[in-house]
């Protein structure tokens, strides 16, 4: 088995190794992964942190050990808190980073961090507030960072900056924890799910207070909640019809 760390700022895991196919991911800086199959210029790719997979380009990552990859996995997680912040690389080179990039792996990569970042579980009250911070953030299919992000990688994102663990997908995500059968049961920083047509869940959000929600929907923005979905207060109509509510923690 190969395995790699990403040490660049942002790279696009695809769905086919080709550089026109669908963004699925991205693959933040620090973050280390298993390689089950590398091509000629292609790796597919399955990360550490959530076993998600997608294809990246051989030329965007470095191959480590597999006692540094397990060193990678014993560290506990430290991630960067600040929606841009740099680090310096061992090539004394300054390198744009994102939030909720991985600097519990800093010595694998050789470079160095001295920006604020945040480890261990955090109280579920505090999932809200980190959710603010993406306000106004674009809507990315695939996105995971403050320069476009996706509905899924949104709360996902929101999650593992506060230490608890999601899937990547939607439909994943509501596979998880206990589902509650009133929106009044919920609490802040629990988790709404919406299908389309077919049943399919294809949208997550995370609750707020006072029958309100946050979520990635052209962009990060809160909007009502109700028994019947999502509704737009600029459109007059609801945008999404609500599944299912999930206590992840």
């Amino acid at each position: 088995m190969i395995y790699g760390i990403c040490t660049l700022s942002i790279v696009p895991m695809r769905a086919e190794p080709s550089d026109p196919s669908e963004l699925v991911n991205q693959l933040l800086y620090g973050e280390v992964f298993k390689v089950p199959e590398k091509r000629k210029k292609w790796s597919r790719i399955r990360l550490l942190h959530d076993k998600y997979e997608g294809w990246i380009d051989n030329k965007q990552y470095k191959e480590i050990t597999e006692e540094e990859y397990a060193f990678a996995k014993a560290q506990p997680q430290q991630l960067i808190s600040d929606p841009v912040q740099f680090i310096t690389t061992a090539q004394q080179q300054l390198l744009t980073t994102v939030m909720g990039s991985a600097v519990h792996t800093l010595s694998l990569t050789k470079g160095t961090y001295e920006g604020p970042s945040t480890e261990g579980k955090q109280k579920k009250t505090a999932l809200v507030d980190t959710a603010l911070l993406f306000v106004g953030t674009p809507y990315l299919w695939g996105g995971r960072t403050h320069f476009g992000i996706d509905c899924s990688g949104f709360t996902q994102m929101v999650y593992r900056l506060n230490g608890h663990k999601l899937l990547r997908d939607a439909s994943q995500q509501a596979t998880l924890g206990e589902a509650l059968s009133f929106i009044e049961e919920s609490e802040p920083g629990d988790l709404a799910f919406f299908d389309n047509e077919e049943g399919t869940i294809v949208h997550v959000g995370i609750i707020m207070e006072d029958n309100h929600i946050i979520h990635a929907h052209g962009q990060v923005r809160i909007d009502r909640l109700d028994h019947s979905g999502i509704y737009n207060v600029e459109q007059r109509a609801h945008t999404h019809k609500l599944r299912v509510i999930k206590k992840i923690i």
